[in-house]
């Protein structure tokens, strides 16, 4: 059975990343001055993801959208960062934003919705 899973998502894998590249939208237009804060900003998070995650890609489609500069890191096949997601966040989980204040505190974000709604809420208004 399991096998059976694993053959599926490899022949799924390359259409899910094809379709996610066909249809992500595209970013919203700042000013110069508008985008380089939004980019400063982005510098303190970081998506945990596994790329072809029906969940995290509907999180990077809308990183796209609001046009956020957010690193990505990999936590199904590097270790390093599998790890740190497991020992900050508490599980293996992804999506996952982690979230780093300036008081260096760390807060660890599960659930896509919820990672789109914070995304939102933080980077959409900044357009106005």
């Amino acid at each position: 059975m399991r096998l059976f899973f694993r053959l599926v998502r490899l022949i799924l894998t390359p259409f899910m990343l094809l379709a996610e590249k066909l249809t992500t939208p595209k970013a919203l237009e700042r000013s110069p001055a508008e985008q380089y804060k939004v980019d400063l900003a982005c510098q303190q998070l970081a998506l945990y993801q596994f790329k072809a995650c029906p969940f995290c890609i509907k999180v990077r489609k809308e990183m796209a959208r609001l046009g956020l500069n957010i690193v990505k890191y990999d936590a199904q096949h590097n270790r390093h960062h599998r790890k740190e997601l497991e020992s900050g966040g508490g599980k293996t989980k992804v999506p996952c934003l982690r979230i780093e204040s300036s008081n260096n505190e760390v807060q660890w974000l599960y659930e896509s919705a919820d990672i789109i709604a914070y995304l939102q809420q933080r980077f959409a208004a900044t357009t106005d």
